[in-house]
């Protein structure tokens, strides 16, 4: 088979997430089984026009904001009869491939923005977003369609699709050929893992801190990911300004060897998220025995077994505090993590991603 995947980044783009990773892994296991796979994405300072990274084919045209038109042009000229599906994944827009190859497209939803665009953009730009996701989700109301979540799902449904042409693929994560089952730290450690921006609540990790500290004295907050410099500065600004720099350290992107040594050896993960599509880091946390606090968002709420690998929260740094708190306080979620912790991480297996988002393919096609 011949598979076309619209994604905005790619594995390799720096700002690339659990979205990517998700395409990644699927994809490589699509080639291995000897399907011809191409993936489209825009460019990133470095990046190679064109390269095979996994047997997996990909080629980087535009920027963000344009790409989807290169994707047109390209796929117009070069690909229209060389491609037998074309997967269109959604990051807040699809690339609208629907509209020149509708009845080889199937959409591939992470999440839908919904209000979200008005907590991040001046109102005006917001409006502009939200009637632009509107008429896609209009548009790809008769499409068939994956979702990595319940909670996807249930926003689609919301939206006028149908549940017949629906499928929820199920999430894997991936692990080191050894994973590290370290020590937890001395002292009470608390880990926020991702970028650092507005979008996965970074300020409100900081804010929670303030309070958290109160009652534990000796608590650590470990920020782990990148951001924009501008914020990432903002962020160290805010951290001197209420003199928070002995409790909180930056560590910056980290290998993946070294986030699973800081997961195995925080006490709780926090997921202050806005929205997420799949709590991907709460099943890489659960993996190595750390249970996790996360805002009761669609995708983070999918990825919790309340009480068992963490706690949902209300969307707001008081309640994530108080969740953190009753967590370094609870031995029983804690030991249950610990104890279900590879049973847990066996339950997501890329591979049986890659096979149920294949047979919806089979199906369509």
């Amino acid at each position: 088979m011949r598979i076309l995947i619209l994604n905005w980044r790619d594995s390799k783009n720096p700002s690339a997430g659990g979205a990517e990773q998700l395409t990644h892994e699927i994809a490589r296991r699509w080639a291995r089984d000897g399907h011809q796979v191409i993936q489209f994405s825009a460019g990133f300072p470095g990046a190679k026009p064109e390269e095979t990274v996994d047997g997996l084919r990909i080629i980087r045209l535009g920027q963000w904001w344009n790409v989807a038109f290169w994707a047109f042009f390209y796929y117009i000229l070069f690909l229209r009869n060389k491609i037998d599906v074309i997967i269109d994944e959604v990051h807040w827009f699809p690339y609208f491939a629907k509209l020149y190859a509708p009845k080889k497209t199937i959409l591939l939803a992470c999440e839908v923005a919904n209000r979200r665009f008005f907590k991040l953009f001046p109102a005006p730009l917001a409006a502009l977003f939200r009637l632009i996701e509107r008429y896609y989700l209009w548009l790809y109301q008769d499409a068939p369609a994956m979702a990595i979540s319940g909670s996807t799902k249930r926003e689609l449904l919301d939206y006028g699709f149908s549940t017949d042409l629906i499928t929820v693929i199920p999430m894997g994560v991936s692990l080191l050929d050894n994973m590290p089952f370290e020590k937890k730290e001395k002292q009470p450690t608390i880990m926020y893992l991702g970028r650092l921006n507005r979008l996965k609540g970074a300020e409100d990790a900081i804010e929670a801190l303030l309070i958290i500290r109160h009652e534990v004295p000796n608590i650590k907050l470990w920020m782990v990911g990148s951001g924009e410099f501008s914020y990432v500065t903002y962020l160290k600004k805010r951290v001197s300004k209420h003199k928070l720099e002995k409790h909180i350290v930056f560590h910056g992107y980290v290998s993946e060897q070294r986030k699973f040594s800081l997961l195995a050896r925080a006490h709780v993960l926090i997921v202050p998220s806005m929205h997420e599509g799949w709590g991907l880091t709460v099943s890489e946390a659960t993996s190595v025995g750390t249970p996790s606090v996360v805002y009761d968002v669609p995708g983070l709420r999918d990825s919790i077994q309340q009480g068992n690998n963490g706690l949902t929260v209300e969307q707001n740094p008081r309640a994530l505090a108080q969740g953190v708190l009753k967590m370094l306080r609870s031995r029983k979620i804690n030991e249950r993590t610990n104890r279900n912790s590879s049973e847990y991480a066996r339950r997501f297996s890329w591979d049986a991603t890659a096979v149920k988002a294949l047979e919806v393919i089979k199906h369509y096609v």
